[in-house]
């Protein structure tokens, strides 16, 4: 991935694993996974792990531990109600970006 797609990813990346977590609860690996599938192959389980940090200390996730077949507990994330605040707040943020680009972008 180009260095220029990976800092404005860094951005959104936020919102877009709360986008996922609004679909399905889910654990790191299922959410790196799901990346990937989408096309978000350059994105390192360490930095997924690190941005859960990141949004169960801002308590916008619901966090349980589930048994694993193969090792220690998982922990599941599920979004909660300010988890959904803050994706809608995402989704608007985006919208009006995205409407704005489209602007410059059609008068070039």
């Amino acid at each position: 991935m180009a260095k220029q797609a990976t800092e404005m990813l860094k951005g959104v990346l936020e919102g877009i694993v709360l986008a996922i977590l609004a679909r399905r609860p889910a654990y790191g690996y299922e959410i790196t996974a799901s990346l990937r599938d989408r096309g978000f192959s350059d994105i390192s389980e360490g930095t997924i792990y690190a941005l859960l940090v990141r949004i169960e200390q801002r308590a916008f996730v619901d966090v349980e531990k589930v048994p694993s077949e193969k090792g220690p507990p998982r922990k599941v994330y599920s979004l909660n109600a300010l988890g959904r605040t803050q994706l809608d707040e995402f989704w608007r943020t985006w919208s009006f970006l995205s409407d704005r680009l489209e602007e410059l972008r059609e008068r070039n």
